[in-house]
Order: structure tokens, then C-alpha cells, then sequence
């Protein structure tokens, strides 16, 4: 999506039925988002390549404009840092999207650092759930995404 006609001739072939669920997202490194249907994989969305961001996103329409409705970051196949969200506000931003202050939705990814097993934390309880170590505060699953 490189504008917002872009947005609007791909928003306008999809049926309300497929408008009641989120679509997979990515930004990709050259800061354009693309979309593919929920049950797309991530790392097909964005064709094997690294990526700025990744999740799921929803949209909705007000009085004829579009916007998004609810944004999450959560994408176990790149485990985006919530950090990323600055690059998914430029890339909604560029195609003149109404859009949240934030993710809507924050996943927080941790790799552990002795059994390096992903973990997703819940309630700020940074211990591995595999192996019981405690998980550090900074991200660290793929500093390449």
C-alpha cells in the first residue's frame, strides 16, 4: 500500500465478511505496508524478507473514511519489539489513514536467554515458562527485524 488509493481499490474488492476480522500485517524495510487475509503466515505476507513490523490489523469506516480500528504487533513469526510501532504509524500515516496513538494490542516477546525458547510475556512476569529463568527486560529475539 503506497497511497491512498493504493488502500482504497484493494479495501474496496474485500466482502464485509472478510472485513469482520484482521488482516495479517508487515512493514516492510522500505516502510510500505502489506496486507494479506488473518490466516496468512507473516513472513509470506512479506515474501521471506526482514520486516520493520508485523501483526494484526482491523479496520473500520466512519462516515465514508476508513481507519483503523484495532492493531497488534503480535506476529510469532517475527515477534516484533512494541517499539515498532513508530514505523506502522508512518506507514498508515503515508496512505492517510485515521489510526490509534498506539498498538491497541501489545504482545511483549523475550527470547530466554538459557533454554532460547520464545516467550511471550504476560503481566510483566519476565520468568522463562519453559525453563523457569528470568527473561531480560530489553528485547532480544532478532535484532536483524
Amino acid at each position: 500500500m503506497g497511497s491512498a488509493a493504493d488502500f482504497g481499490g484493494w479495501i474496496a474488492e474485500r466482502s464485509a465478511a472478510e472485513l469482520t476480522e484482521p488482516f495479517t500485517f508487515v512493514i516492510g524495510t522500505d516502510g510500505v505496508l502489506r496486507l494479506a487475509p488473518r490466516r496468512s503466515e507473516h513472513v509470506a505476507c512479506a515474501g521471506g524478507d526482514m520486516v520493520l513490523s508485523a501483526g494484526e490489523i482491523s479496520f473500520v469506516c466512519h462516515a465514508g473514511r476508513w481507519a483503523v480500528g484495532e492493531v497488534s504487533n503480535q506476529s510469532t513469526g517475527y515477534c516484533p519489539d512494541v517499539t515498532s510501532w513508530a514505523t506502522v504509524a508512518r506507514a498508515l500515516d503515508d496512505i492517510e489513514l485515521g489510526r490509534p496513538s498506539g498498538f491497541t494490542h501489545e504482545v511483549v516477546f523475550r527470547r530466554c536467554p538459557d533454554c532460547q525458547e520464545l516467550n511471550i510475556v504476560r503481566e510483566d512476569d519476565f520468568v522463562c515458562v519453559f525453563c523457569g529463568s528470568v527473561l531480560p527486560a530489553a528485547w532480544n529475539v532478532d535484532p536483524g527485524v
